[in-house]
Formats: C-alpha cells, sequence, structure tokens
C-alpha cells in the first residue's frame, strides 16, 4: 500500500514541484493538500496536472480531518507551520517539515508531543543532498578549526531570517563544539550587529537580495589559511524533490524530533 502523503503548500513553489513529482513514484500518493487561497478546489486544476485528482483544503486540520493520511508534509509558513505540525501530531502521523523559520524552543516543544504520540517529525532546514553533504563536511571542519563564521544567502521576498539552513547548521555545529572568537562578540567596537546575530554560538549573516535563491555558507578560519564550504541553489525547487521523497518514505523510522535528512540517511 503507498504511503498515503497530505500536502500543506501544495500549491506554492517547494510544494507544487514535491505534488507533481509523487504520481511518479510507486509508492508514494498524495491524498490531500492544503492551500488557503485554493480551498475547495481540486489540484489537478490549480496545478493544471491531471494526475493530481486530489482535494485542497483550507487549513490542515480540515485536511486531517477528511482524509486519513501517513504522513503530513509541512511546507507552508513559518506563522502557521507549528500549528500545523501540532495538528498533524494531535491526528497520529508522522511529519516531514521543510517550512524554514521555526525555532529550538519551538522544536523542543513539538519534540516533546511527538514521543508522546510515538510519532516522528523529520525538519530538513534543506532537502537538497549537497546541504546535507555540506552539514556533514562542515561537522568534521568544526572538529578540527575553532573559529567559523556562516552566511545565508536567498530572495530578497524571503521574510524569515535565518534561514532553516542556516539555523539547522548552526544548531549542529553547536553540537559538536562552541566557536572560539579571538575577540569575543560582546566586546564588539562599534555596532554589535555589524557582527550578524549569534544563534546556537555561531555568528550568522542573512543576506536578501534579488539575484539567490537559497544558498548557504560557513567559512572556518585558522591563521594564514582559511576553508570555504558553500552550497547554491538554482532557480527551480527540483533540487528539493528526491531528499523530500526520501523523507517522506524513511521519517516512519525514528520516533521523537530529528533534525536534517542524514537522520535518515546512512551517512
Amino acid at each position: 500500500m503507498p504511503i498515503r502523503v497530505c500536502l500543506a503548500g501544495a500549491t506554492g513553489w517547494a510544494g507544487s514541484e514535491l505534488a507533481r513529482a509523487i504520481p511518479g513514484q510507486p509508492d508514494v500518493a498524495i491524498v490531500s493538500a492544503v492551500s488557503r487561497k485554493h480551498g475547495g478546489q481540486c489540484l489537478s486544476d490549480v496545478l493544471h496536472d491531471p494526475t493530481l485528482d486530489c482535494p485542497i483544503y483550507t487549513s490542515a486540520a480540515e485536511a486531517l480531518a477528511a482524509v486519513p493520511c501517513d504522513v503530513f508534509v509541512e511546507y507552508t509558513k513559518p506563522d502557521v507551520a507549528r500549528s500545523n505540525i501540532v495538528a498533524a501530531l494531535e491526528s497520529g502521523v508522522h511529519v516531514v517539515v521543510g517550512t524554514s523559520g521555526l525555532a529550538d524552543d519551538d522544536f523542543a516543544d513539538i519534540d516533546v508531543m511527538a514521543r508522546r504520540q510515538n510519532r516522528a517529525v523529520l525538519a530538513c532546514g534543506n532537502f537538497a543532498l549537497t546541504v546535507v553533504l555540506l552539514q556533514k563536511f562542515a561537522e568534521t571542519a568544526a572538529r578540527l578549526i575553532p573559529q567559523w563564521e556562516i552566511v545565508d544567502y536567498a530572495s530578497d521576498s524571503k521574510v524569515d531570517a535565518p534561514s532553516g539552513t542556516a539555523r539547522e547548521l548552526a544548531s549542529r555545529l553547536s553540537k559538536v563544539r562552541t566557536p572560539e572568537p579571538t575577540v569575543p562578540v560582546d566586546q564588539t567596537v562599534g555596532p554589535r550587529d555589524a557582527r550578524g546575530t549569534t544563534l546556537s554560538g555561531s555568528q550568522v549573516h542573512s543576506i536578501r537580495l534579488p539575484g539567490f535563491t537559497i544558498s548557504a555558507e560557513i567559512v572556518f578560519g585558522l591563521p594564514d589559511q582559511t576553508l570555504t564550504i558553500r552550497h547554491d541553489s538554482g532557480s527551480s525547487a527540483r533540487p528539493y524533490v528526491d531528499g523530500a521523497l526520501i523523507a517522506v518514505r524513511r521519517v516512519s523510522r525514528l520516533v521523537g524530533v530529528h533534525r536534517g535528512l542524514d537522520a535518515v540517511l546512512d551517512l
């Protein structure tokens, strides 16, 4: 029996790309969708794809109550992501999160609920496989190099900062070690904001300009040498589809909150 998916944000930039890919998967089926703008319509009509014959609901709670599913995919906006995840867990389904903007405290609260429900939440700041490699390479470098800073690039229309990619990277590095800057940030001479924001111990600088889609860069420094690891996305959401499908297929192996696609990869 295919894995039944409820896709929230199915008509958005990333969600629509994932929706179009699902009918070609023999083991995954999209059974319902969520879109505040297109509620009451059929997804096939909105995305002009006859293979996507499923209803669209205006809220996650409505969709979850109407159509049984196995995995809820959260691809909406930061202001509703948490409530959507809670609604899915309360319905007894696993959750895959692609929405950015949730903080460590949010995930801590969600983890308690997920474990109580014996369900999993797999939250990926970025589903691109190249980002998974960036994260793993950065963790390796942090074991040897005590100083680094993160630069987060996105388009001028992205409202949340730092991005989920940068948040996840900072969180993961904090489990390796705490950065050791030569001059502590609180001793900065001049405007403190010039040093970016401190996130899970790392300094993060968010750039929002036309011309970028999603890019993440981490720069490590030692005397007379630097190491830069960088990921760049193109203009389409295609890089995120393969990783999202892996997450959908494997999230049921977990319990509680797990951050990063590598939680279900053999790396």
